[in-house]
């Protein structure tokens, strides 16, 4: 079988396809949250073949494969790079209905051109083609960013990084604009055991001494002022939920105190402290006019045995339940009664809270900035078509879908960029939809735009993009 994925892919009729082909698919992409790393981009790395550019790292694959009973060598073990490839390949007839299976058939053929369904069969002839291709300049990481005309792209970067790689980029002749957003997750997480050590890498990175809450304010106050002279403009956290403990300033100098020291804190207190740092850093971020953005709902590290083994992010994680909306409601009132709520963009990871979210960020919507807050794109375990449907339509009945900054990767994976082609054709579909139903005008150049928008133009906007 061949050509699973043809022009209309999604598209269940005349409308859909209008849309997307006219005009949705050509439309550059902005991919404002990643995990990519700068260093490949800054070195233009050419990979040295399928594995490493496509499974290595991919931890949505990996949990797949243990699933399926696929031993750990083959997975993050020391088996080779063909025989990874070769348990892939045999993993991937078993990953229908999961958006593995798309995903994994759209980008063989937006990059290499193939069109066959992945099998154990085929698999090593595969492999090879591939491997051919990545050797070519036009497929190099620079090259597979072109290919998929990728305008604007943001990793994420914890607040001690030296910023070398981006300041490298800056200065190629790369066309497409690389950023950085800043993740201080390490900082708030003050329950984490290496939470002390990593204050001396913060006190490295600032040359700066932390012996007390102050000077923690200024070392992270010293390197949003050097990611912003560095051109980001975006700060992003991981949380199970927002954090809105009552404290005062003596008590959280107090807790800090005895963090340092070594002493163990209670939960009261871990939560006091989150709270704090949260409502300074958001105030800082207000203060250079940042986009601040907050990925909730995360319950991480679920297997501690084989996290002592392979270590975080390696496919041991899942959705969390926790009650969002009070404590983000007081978050975003605090701020916004201090005049100092910056734009915003939240993301959920349980389904049952869509809507919650989707009517949450009307509270502050204060018509300053077209969208200031925003309901995130179906996030991690939600960005397939059943999440994104469901986002799409939370929002679309709550708020103002024609203002949403619409889709981005959050991959490690050079090659995830055809999931904003995933999201476009679902888009379209659900617009094309309800034109067949009579529930939308057929006015295509209309909605055309709305999707224009939402596929590019809000999020050029939203974040002050100047693009070639």
């Amino acid at each position: 079988m061949s050509d699973f994925i043809g022009n209309d892919f999604l598209l269940l009729n005349k409308y859909a396809e209008e849309l997307y082909h006219d005009y949705a698919e050509n439309m550059p992409i902005i991919d404002y949250h990643n995990h990519l790393s700068p260093e490949q981009i800054a070195n233009d790395v050419t990979f040295e073949n399928l594995t490493k550019v496509w499974i290595n790292g991919d931890h949505y694959k990996w949990r797949a494969m243990r699933t399926l009973g696929i031993e750990e060598k083959y997975i993050t073990g020391n088996a080779s790079d063909k025989d990874k490839f070769l348990k892939w390949a045999q993993t991937v007839p078993f990953t229908m209905r999961n958006p593995l299976y798309h995903w994994t058939h759209l980008e063989l053929q937006r990059y290499f051109q193939i069109t066959k369904l992945l099998s154990p069969q085929n698999a090593a002839m595969i492999y090879d083609i591939s491997n051919e291709m990545l050797q070519s300049p036009e497929n190099s990481c620079c090259g597979l960013l072109t290919k998929m005309n990728v305008k604007y792209l943001c990793t994420t970067e914890d607040p001690t990084d030296s910023l070398k790689h981006h300041q490298k980029i800056k200065k190629s002749d790369f066309k497409t604009k690389v950023s950085t957003a800043f993740r201080p997750d390490s900082a708030i997480h003050i329950e984490n055991a290496q939470f002390n050590n990593y204050l001396k890498k913060l006190e490295v990175a600032t040359d700066k001494t932390i012996t007390n809450f102050d000077a923690l304010c200024e070392a992270l106050s010293n390197r949003i002022d050097y990611f912003n002279d560095n051109g980001c403009t975006i700060a992003d956290h991981g949380l199970s939920h927002i954090y809105t403990s009552e404290f005062k300033d003596s008590e959280i100098k107090s807790i800090f105190k005895r963090k340092l020291e070594g002493k163990q804190l209670t939960t009261n207190e871990v939560n006091q402290y989150k709270s704090a740092i949260l409502l300074f850093l958001s105030k800082m971020y207000h203060q250079k006019k940042w986009v601040q953005q907050f990925h909730l709902g995360a319950l991480r590290n679920n297997n501690q045995r084989l996290l002592s083994q392979l270590g975080p992010d390696t496919g041991f994680d899942s959705i969390g339940d926790w009650l969002q909306a009070e404590n983000l409601s007081k978050f975003l009132n605090k701020l916004d009664q201090a005049n100092m709520l910056t734009k915003t963009i939240i993301y959920n990871l349980n389904p049952r809270d869509n809507e919650v979210l989707a009517s949450m960020i009307g509270n502050f919507n204060d018509g300053s900035v077209k969208g200031k807050v925003q309901f995130g794109s179906g996030w991690w375990f939600l960005d397939q078509k059943d999440g994104m449907t469901k986002q799409i339509n939370a929002l679309s009945n709550m708020g103002l879908l024609s203002c949403f900054v619409g889709m981005l990767t959050d991959s490690r994976s050079f090659l995830s960029f055809p999931r904003h082609e995933y999201f476009r054709r679902v888009l379209c579909n659900i617009f094309g939809q309800e034109i067949q139903n009579g529930e939308l005008p057929n006015d295509p150049k209309w909605i055309g735009k709305i999707i224009q928008d939402i596929c590019f133009n809000n999020a050029k906007e939203y974040f002050n993009l100047e693009l070639p």
